[in-house]
C-alpha cells in the first residue's frame, strides 16, 4: 500500500483537528470551572446582601420613630419656651418695675441725705 501525499495531508488535519478539539475542550471546561465559581460568589454575595438589606430596612425605621419622638420634644420644648418668656414678662411687669421704683427712690434718698451732710451749717461759720 503506498500512502499518497493527499493521505498524509489529511492525516495531519484530521490530527490538527483532533489536537483543537481537545484544547477547545479544556478551554470550554475552564471556562465552566470559572463560571460554576462566579454562579457560587453570586449565590454567597446574595445570600449575605438580603439579610443585611433587611436589617437596613429597620435600622431606617427605627431611625425614622426616633425623628418622630424628636420632633415631639422639640416642639414641646418650643411650647415651653414661649410659656417661660410670657411667666419672666408676667414677672418682669409686676415684680422688676416696683423694685425699679424702690431703688430709685432709695437712691433719692440717699443723694439728699449725702447732699445735706457736705452743706456746711448755717449757724457755724457765719459773720454778721
Amino acid at each position: 500500500m503506498k500512502v499518497s501525499l493527499g493521505d498524509v495531508a489529511g492525516m495531519i488535519a484530521a490530527l490538527a483537528f483532533v489536537v483543537l478539539v481537545l484544547r477547545m475542550g479544556s478551554v470550554v471546561g475552564k471556562a465552566g470551572k470559572v463560571l460554576d465559581e462566579a454562579r457560587a460568589g453570586v449565590r454567597e454575595i446574595t445570600d449575605e446582601t438580603v439579610p443585611l438589606l433587611r436589617e437596613i430596612t429597620d435600622t431606617v425605621a427605627a431611625t425614622g420613630q426616633q425623628v418622630e419622638r424628636l420632633d415631639t420634644i422639640s416642639s414641646n420644648v418650643a411650647a415651653m419656651t414661649t410659656n417661660v418668656s410670657a411667666l419672666t414678662s408676667v414677672v418682669s411687669a409686676t415684680v422688676g418695675r416696683p423694685l425699679i421704683k424702690v431703688a430709685a427712690f432709695s437712691y433719692g434718698v440717699r443723694s439728699a441725705v449725702e447732699m445735706r451732710r457736705m452743706k456746711p451749717s448755717n449757724k457755724v461759720g457765719r459773720r454778721s
